[in-house]
């Protein structure tokens, strides 16, 4: 009945606790909300994503018939694809790369793509006039200003453009990195020469079930009756697993981020109540003198604290189910599958749940305190606005149900996350932040007393507000510190994965990756390179495609690699061999076969995925070269730089077996950006099965898609920011009527408005700088750390950006610090001094 009284009258200085908490809960329940949208989009579009009810990828090798038997005797429709890469060349010379499908006359068994303009699949792509249809993705249109009816060339064959291929019910299966799509019918692709013994050509045989649902059993049925073939079966559920990876890991960071913004909020919760409890201290003091208990006087308070950290609550799930709908339009670039709109009650719930223990986390301990302190005391410290002293015991149950709560809160965001281990070190990192700024502000408040009074009063005032009785220094602190840390972690990895991509690369990367080269052609593409101004350092090495079915024995598919390793187990990888150890090589085990090896296959393998798959020197990698396995011996182990986007390769093999194998050749070359255009145009017109990929036109791709990234990465660390900003609104306000009182009584004693206002500028200027710096400290070792041993990439420190958030501390300290205390300046001394 009290609280409810209380609640009636009003509760003003709760109100931070209501947006705080709303913050909070609102970053974490649109993160969850997007992953949810995002999956269920994906489980709703499987079978149209896949193209079927199973697909079993071949590889390089065409889906034998005994494969096609087995399935049609299972009441199975079959459709089989081709995919490969190519140049397609425009009438005036112009080329684009391309992500070129064949396909058959019963594609696609699930789904129908859209052309523009409409028409039949199957006319648009028949042989009419003498040439056969083709259908290209507008993005291709747009790049060689093609129009329905343009006469277009793949290899050594002319088509008619018939229409624009603006989606495709299996396009987001595939993604377009490396061209954009380009659909033919399978009947026109042997005139082109593009297929050629060794080329880098995918086969995928789809198949449309007589029940849906048996998929699951018919793809182990699959597996039982082909053990040793090494193909990719795939059913709905795994249709797009690159997408399925990129929502995982952005939402895993970004959750991650919107929990720091909980936190913030969370000391915001406890700054509002201290200063909520100073606000009431005569109406506490009052209670306890009238004879209440203290358990009476806590649950009172906990009770009107729960009300409205439940409204914050409700306002935070609120707007983070809409934020997903009103994100959608951005959304719809950034993945291939939209998101579908709805209530989620899972991420709500979980984020529900998240306010709720962040909340009660940080306001126990001042509820506790304050319900302990004698009625006498209050009715003293009231009068200078405290809600008595900050280091009253708040008792043992108080402090026991709090450490529970924190660890229950622990154990929820670590059984939530997609990396646990991530996880479990981000609440390390959490608790060890804040006990690095607890630390600094006791440091900050040591060396501000021990440095000699400066003699402007001002100046004076502003460095002693610091370490004054009540002083809220390491509140401020930690308000302003975890939103900026975050903010500057977000912003290194961002800068260092953009350094790497845009700015490292391009100095060491090559121009272009040649694929598909017959042995016969290479005297002849050496020709065209060295005929180009400019060309430099190039490349050539031998190529196939090779499955790896097991390891040390082991199947692929039940392989338990580390992560960021298991990458290499999926689908067809390059396999190269060497007689020598190719330039560059750095041995890290093992050593290299002699020139003259003819023994058993062996392979040299990157260090790093050996780690990862748990196989050494003398282990054993199975792998499927056009339908034949072959073991390789591990003879040694390298350390690879990927990021140079040279001719790497996780194995390189002996010669001899290998050798006698169908394959083609890939090279990199070095050519003047103006030169670029020329050398693609030479080759293609000499040699037009060989395709060139533009390293610079991928880079920006990645860029462009690292672009969207950070942007809602980054969106969701200016939460944590802003957050940060209420939670110091909260930390000034818990200090506010000493405030007035000390404005007041300088006021009287001949201070200016002018040299209070300074004073504050250097208290809160101060406390800005100091907290930039630990905020740049922490965010710089995050960063390190999530590069280094999560993402596995390298890590540069980048002064600029964290000069930028020491601005942004300073900045929002001044400008929420001033804002919370102008109302001091407003005071009226007669009628302050009256009153009291």
């Amino acid at each position: 009945m009290l609280a409810w009284r209380e609640l009636r009258g009003g509760v003003r200085g709760l109100g931070m606790v209501v947006l705080c908490l709303a913050l909070g809960v609102a970053a974490m329940a649109a993160v969850g909300s997007l992953r949810a949208g995002a999956e269920a989009g994906l489980a709703a579009n499987g079978r149209q994503l896949l193209g079927g009810d199973l697909e079993i990828g071949t590889g390089s090798a065409p889906p034998p018939p005994a494969l096609k038997a087995w399935l049609v005797t299972r009441g199975a429709l079959l459709s089989e694809v081709i995919d490969l890469r190519t140049l397609l060349v425009a009438p005036d010379g112009a080329r684009e790369l391309v992500a070129l499908r064949a396909v058959d006359s019963r594609w696609p068994l699930v789904g129908a793509p859209v052309l523009a303009p409409a028409q039949p699949l199957a006319a648009a792509l028949a042989r009419r006039d003498g040439r056969y249809g083709l259908l290209a993705d507008p993005l291709v249109l747009r790049r060689l200003r093609l129009a329905p009816g343009a006469v277009v060339r793949l290899g050594t064959e002319s088509f008619t453009l018939r229409a624009a291929l603006v989606a495709a019910p299996d396009q987001a299966a595939t993604p377009a990195l490396f061209g954009a799509p380009a659909l033919i019918a399978r009947a026109a692709l042997p005139a082109t020469g593009l297929v050629v013994p060794g080329s880098i050509v995918g086969y995928a045989l789809r198949a449309v079930l007589p029940a849906p649902a048996d998929g699951p059993a018919v793809a182990r049925a699959l597996r039982a009756a082909f053990p040793n073939s090494g193909w990719r079966i795939r059913g709905p559920a795994d249709a797009a697993p690159g997408v399925q990876r990129f929502v995982t890991e952005t939402s895993l960071f970004m959750s991650l981020v919107g929990l720091t913004a909980l936190l913030a909020g969370g000391i915001g919760v406890a700054n509002a109540v201290r200063a909520w409890l100073a606000a009431r201290a005569g109406t506490i003091a009052v209670l306890r003198c009238l004879g209440a208990p203290a358990r009476l006087v806590f649950a009172v308070c906990l009770i009107q604290v729960a009300v409205l950290a439940s409204g914050g609550i409700l306002l935070g799930l609120v707007a983070g189910a809409a934020l997903p709908v009103l994100a959608r339009p951005w959304l719809d670039g950034l993945l291939p599958v939209a998101p579908l709109a709805g209530i989620y009650p899972l991420p709500l719930g979980l984020a529900a749940l998240f306010g709720a223990l962040t909340a009660a986390s940080f306001a126990l301990v001042p509820l506790g305190r304050a319900a302990r302190i004698p009625g006498a005391m209050l009715f003293r410290s009231a009068a200078i606005g405290e809600g008595g002293p900050a280091t009253a015991w708040p008792g043992g149950v108080v402090l026991g149900a709090t450490a529970c709560l924190a660890l229950a809160l622990t154990a929820l965001v670590v059984a939530t996350a997609a990396n646990r281990g991530l996880a479990l070190w981000f609440c390390a990192a959490a608790l060890a932040s804040l006990a690095l700024f607890r630390l600094a502000a006791w440091g900050l408040v040591a060396l501000v007393r021990a440095l000699p009074r400066p003699g402007a009063m001002s100046v004076r005032l502003g460095l002693a507000a610091l370490y004054r009785p009540g002083a809220q220094t390491a509140l401020m602190l930690a308000s302003i510190g975890l939103g900026l840390a975050a903010l500057a972690a977000v912003s290194l990895i961002e800068g260092n994965v953009r350094r790497q991509v845009l700015q490292s690369l391009p100095e060491t990367a090559p121009s272009f990756f040649f694929i598909d080269i017959q042995d016969d052609q290479l005297a002849r593409f050496a020709a065209l390179v060295g005929q180009t101004p400019g060309a430099r350092g190039l490349a050539t090495v031998p190529m196939l495609r090779a499955r790896i079915v097991a390891v040390n024995g082991v199947p692929a598919g039940q392989v338990h690699p580390r992560p960021g390793t298991g990458w290499a187990l999926r689908g067809d990888r390059g396999l190269t061999y060497a007689a020598t150890p190719p330039a560059g090589t750095k041995l890290v085990a093992g050593r290299w076969w002699e020139p003259s090896y003819d023994g058993p296959p062996l392979v040299s393998l990157d260090a790093r995925i050996a780690r990862g798959w748990g196989v050494g020197i003398g282990g054993t990698i199975r792998v499927n070269v056009l339908g034949r396995d072959i073991d390789l011996r591990v003879a040694n182990l390298r350390a690879v730089q990927w990021q140079t986007l040279r001719l790497n390769f996780v194995m390189v093999a002996s010669p001899g077996l290998l050798a006698a194998a169908p394959h083609t050749n890939i090279a990199t070359v070095f050519v003047p950006p103006a030169a670029e255009g020329r050398l693609l145009r030479r080759v293609n017109e000499a040699l037009p099965n060989v395709t060139g990929i533009a390293v610079r036109g991928v880079l920006e791709q990645v860029a462009g898609l690292l672009r969207q990234i950070a942007a809602a990465v980054a969106a969701t660390g200016s939460v944590a920011v802003l957050s940060g900003g209420l939670v110091l609104l909260g930390a000034v306000a818990a200090g506010q009527r000493r405030r007035i009182a000390e404005a007041v009584v300088l006021k009287t004693l001949g201070a200016t408005r002018g040299q209070l206002r300074a004073a504050w500028l250097v208290e809160f200027g101060v406390l800005g700088l100091a907290g930039g710096a630990i905020a740049a400290a922490i965010g710089t070792a995050a960063s390190f750390a999530v590069l280094r041993f999560v993402m596995h990439a390298g890590w540069a420190f980048l002064p600029g950006r964290l000069a930028l958030t020491l601005l942004a501390a300073l900045a929002l300290v001044l400008v929420f610090g001033y804002t919370g205390t102008a109302r001091a300046l407003r005071g009226r001394p007669a009628s302050w001094l009256r009153n009291e």
